[in-house]
């Protein structure tokens, strides 16, 4: 085995292709695995310092070119290939990388629909991360404030090559430590590898973990690189971003006119109608006093004819007509002697009489004050009584209203006692 392994060792560095089957990488960091093509199949072992220098991860289903040396494992007697380096064999490393790295975002939720956070309406400030010295940086001041002028916060950050990931990531710690209410994120066009520094890993987790809104504008209609899936709006250009990032001051303007113009039509309508209903109550209730008056005026009436029939005088002049007739029927029929005895009880009826009549005319004198106090209150007299006074137009129409009486107009008010003849100097 060991002379095996010396004439395959002679063979120098080989380059093989194959499909891998199996891949494990122990806590060692070696790396394990096997390729397969339609009629053998053969073990590689990767060494940890070659397997971290790899752009991206071994998986089985790839086909892969690699190259290194075969031997023989003594310890199992069989041929392996040690490897030192790969490449797949269709598609490139760095596309292999982006799709593994762009599948564990995912798996993360990094990319979820659920998490995109809804962009501020009306933002207070906003942060620009790009470079200051391309279009893009000029396109979005000018979208900016052509449509709605809002301060803007720029960091300075490469958007190409080496450095360019963590000055993005660096720009974007900046403008929220600022505070910022959305950031912007991009660059202007460019080719599709100019999109390195905006799937980076750093960058992409940065932008998910943005603790305000993040719009991505790398400017590539067709290409969408990891910052775009992560953030939480995306535009195809920093114009489109900075569209995105404010409203349209003009078209908000017309808006509130509109609604102005709404809502003043809706005032007028609900005032009218309340001028309406307020008319209908004021003539239902013009209407129910009427009533009430001509109902109290009907009950005055009643109790003065009442109180007419229960006068003192009227009573008297009927006591004292049949007191007459009965002293002409007494004279004329009984003799004299019964004369004397009748006279006597005359007196003693009269003396009754003039007693009840006093009890009498006094029960009427309290019924009649009663009755004088019930009229009293009943009287519209009684409200001038309490210091409030009528106000009468020339032609006996009462004012309720000042709005229509003007100024120079003659007025009657009638007091509690006496009347005043007033001309209007002011109308309030």
């Amino acid at each position: 085995m060991r002379l095996a392994g010396r004439v395959l060792d002679g063979l120098g560095l080989v380059w093989l292709e194959g499909e891998v089957t199996q891949v494990s990488q122990p806590a060692s960091g070696h790396l394990y695995f096997a390729l397969r093509d339609r009629e053998a199949v053969l073990s590689a072992v990767m060494w940890s310092r070659e397997a971290q220098r790899m752009r991206f991860r071994i998986e089985p289903g790839q086909r892969l070119r690699v190259r290194g040396r075969l031997g023989v494992y003594d310890r199992d007697g069989k041929m392996q290939l040690y490897a030192d380096f790969a490449e797949p064999a269709g598609q490139g490393a760095e596309a292999i990388a982006l799709e593994q790295l762009k599948a564990k975002l995912a798996a993360e939720g990094i990319f979820a629909a659920a998490r995109k956070r809804p962009l501020p309406r009306f933002p207070r400030r906003i942060g620009v991360v790009t470079s200051k010295t391309g279009a893009a940086v000029h396109d979005i001041i000018r979208t900016v404030q052509r449509r709605l002028p809002t301060p803007i916060l720029i960091a300075d950050a490469a958007v190409q090559g080496a450095s360019a990931p963590n000055q993005l990531v660096m720009g974007m710690a900046m403008v929220v430590r600022a505070g910022v209410d959305v950031v912007i994120i991009g660059r202007g066009g460019g080719a599709v590898t100019d999109l390195t520094a905006f799937n980076h890993e750093r960058v992409v987790r940065t932008i998910a973990r943005c603790p305000v809104p993040v719009i991505s504008a790398v400017g590539h209609e067709v290409d969408l690189s990891l910052a775009d899936l992560a953030a939480d709006a995306r535009a195809s250009t920093p114009t489109a971003a900075a569209e995105l990032a404010v409203p349209d001051g003009a078209a908000l303007v017309e808006a509130l006119h509109k609604e102005r113009r709404r809502l003043d039509r809706e005032i007028r309508h609900r005032v009218d109608r309340a001028r309406q209903d307020l008319d209908h109550q004021t003539m239902a209730l013009h209407a129910r006093g009427e009533r009430v008056l001509a109902q109290a005026s009907a009950e005055l009436a009643t109790l003065a004819h009442r109180l007419t029939g229960l006068h003192p005088r009227k009573q008297l002049f009927a006591r004292g007509s049949r007191l007459a007739e009965l002293t002409r029927r007494l004279t004329a029929v009984h003799p004299a002697s019964r004369l004397a005895r009748s006279r006597h009880e005359l007196d003693a009826l009269i003396a009754r009489r003039d007693a009840a009549m006093r009890k009498s005319l006094e029960r009427r004198r309290a019924l009649l004050g009663e009755l004088g106090a019930g009229m009293a209150a009943l009287s519209p007299l009684a409200v001038l009584d309490r210091g409030f006074a009528m106000v009468v137009r020339d032609d006996g129409a009462i004012v309720r209203d000042a709005a229509p009486i003007r100024r120079g107009e003659h007025l009657r008010i009638r007091l509690a006692r006496g009347a005043l003849g007033v001309i209007v100097e002011e109308v309030e």
